[in-house]
């Protein structure tokens, strides 16, 4: 943990609670002395009590801002490890922070880490956006957002499903929402369809109600061990069998037209466009039987 990191953190303003939360949680995790910062994602999401995607879309909105770099690692094994963060605890002055008789324009940055207040070094280039710099917590450092980062809204959707799957789960037996938001949007991730899974947690949810407190699960542990995978099947089965019904009722259908039998009357228009979209009659045929779409 470095204390300076932390007090950075503490003073940036004008980030909204969520990002602010994650800038914290980074600075939390910052060495002092090798000036790394190397929390696995998942860590992070636990820690700021958000799901990865939120998680990833705020950190794009510190990246945007200047406050964060993120560089991907490898784990030595031709895969990929957690990245590393770089906080950035030099900021450029902007004109209102520039302290008088300082020359040069916004390429001086004064570093935090000093606390002589003479040192400097110059950057290539400026962060994004106009800042200030703060040598302690009495002075504030404004950052205008300038632009939504542009994945968000896609980011925003995907929370709204996750939330929306978690809320179908028992409300008196949820626990560790964090981690189970991470579960939800892994499942999502290997190709479950979202409305499947909640599906799957209301099934549940109604087999299990009235049960006592020894024969359910708490949330974090059902999304852990993959309960809701019976259920995600059982669901695909029903499909597939009812698929195999309505299959087999148009095929009699069909057989009714060809046939002109009597039974024709009653076939309706949304079954007739069923039958001629599914290719088991003609539209002669239907026209033959005295049938309209």
């Amino acid at each position: 943990m470095s204390g300076i990191a932390l007090i950075w953190a503490a003073n940036v303003k004008s980030l909204k609670p969520a990002a602010k939360i994650v800038l914290i949680q980074l600075a939390d995790f910052h060495n002092k002395e090798t000036g790394q910062c190397n929390p696995s994602a998942q860590r992070l999401a636990d820690e700021c009590e958000m799901g990865r995607a939120t998680l990833f879309r705020h950190m794009t909105t510190l990246e945007e801002y200047g406050l964060v770099t993120r560089h991907a690692r490898g784990d030595g094994e031709g895969g990929r490890g957690s990245n590393q963060y770089e906080l950035h605890l030099d900021i450029t002055l902007g004109p209102s922070a520039r302290p008088k008789g300082s020359g040069g324009g916004l390429n001086r940055v004064e570093s935090q880490i000093e606390t002589g207040g003479n040192v400097s070094k110059m950057r290539g280039k400026s962060l994004k956006g106009e800042t200030g710099v703060v040598s302690n917590r009495d002075r504030n450092l404004t950052i205008e957002p300038k632009k939504e980062p542009p994945s968000r809204k896609r980011e925003a959707e995907v929370d709204e499903e996750t939330e929306k799957i978690l809320g179908a789960y028992p409300p008196d037996r949820l626990r560790g929402k964090a981690a189970c938001l991470a579960q939800i949007e892994a499942a999502m991730k290997e190709g479950i369809e979202p409305e499947d899974l909640r599906q799957a947690v209301q099934a549940y949810a109604n087999d299990s109600a009235g049960f006592t407190r020894s024969k359910v699960c708490f949330s974090d542990n059902w999304f852990q061990s993959r309960r809701w995978q019976s259920y995600v099947e059982r669901q695909a089965k029903d499909r597939e069998k009812a698929a195999s019904l309505q299959a087999d009722h148009h095929t009699r259908l069909a057989c009714w037209i060809s046939d002109h039998h009597p039974m024709c009357k009653h076939i309706t228009p949304t079954q007739v466009t069923a039958l001629l979209a599914s290719k088991l009659v003609s539209q002669a045929q239907i026209h033959a039987a005295g049938l309209r779409t």
